[in-house]
């Protein structure tokens, strides 16, 4: 879909996002800047960009929003789903080829599709939200946060664990499962992707 097909107040309020990315502007502030004659004016457009392919909104939060850059997704992406990750001390090294291609809903993404893979889960040890044979959905990052869920590689070994960061201590990597004790990474442990969200092999 071109972006001559977008009506003029959608244009300008896609611009308007994107300008504002970094602090994004509530309802009431976009629509002051637009002049458009109500918030709801807005928030149907905004409906209307999500729809078209060219926003991708948190549900839950109006200022939490992704700008899909270039042309709009198209509304199945297929993910690169690459070999077993382990849910344990255990696994396979993510090499970087992808053992097939698994399409999904793209207005199912919070995040851009082309910024998406998937692994599948190996073990026992992120029981009960992930098991093994789960299909997990992971954002591309190299960067940590406390306290979040990520795909990472230590010394040598691809790994689903929660990573808890305390200022100059070392990281840690905890599982849900408590029968899996919390352990410290290598020197060599790196983050490629945070966790968001499970396709339970139950459905499939």
């Amino acid at each position: 879909m071109s972006k001559k097909t977008l009506h003029p107040l959608q244009d300008k309020l896609l611009k308007l996002l994107a300008d504002h990315s970094e602090e994004p502007l509530t309802v009431r502030e976009l629509q002051e800047a637009l002049e458009a004659s109500s918030t709801s004016v807005v928030v149907h457009h905004m409906q209307q960009l999500e729809k078209k392919g060219y926003l991708k909104k948190n549900p839950y939060n109006p200022r939490d929003y992704q700008i899909i850059k270039g042309a709009p997704e198209s509304a199945v992406s297929h993910l690169n789903l690459y070999g077993c990750a382990a849910c344990g001390p255990k696994g396979s090294v993510l090499d970087g080829d992808p053992i097939d291609r698994i399409p999904i809903a793209s207005r199912l993404l919070s995040f851009p599709a082309d910024e998406a893979f998937m692994v599948k889960a190996k073990g026992a040890s992120m029981e009960p939200k992930i098991a093994e044979g789960d299909f997990v959905i992971v954002r591309r990052t190299q960067h940590a946060e406390n306290g979040k869920t990520y795909v990472c590689v230590n010394d040598g070994e691809v790994l689903i664990k929660k990573v808890i960061l305390s200022g100059k201590s070392p990281v840690l990597l905890h599982s849900f499962n408590p029968d899996f004790p919390p352990f410290i990474a290598g020197k060599g442990f790196r983050v490629e992707g945070e966790v968001k969200g499970v396709i339970s092999k139950s459905f499939e």
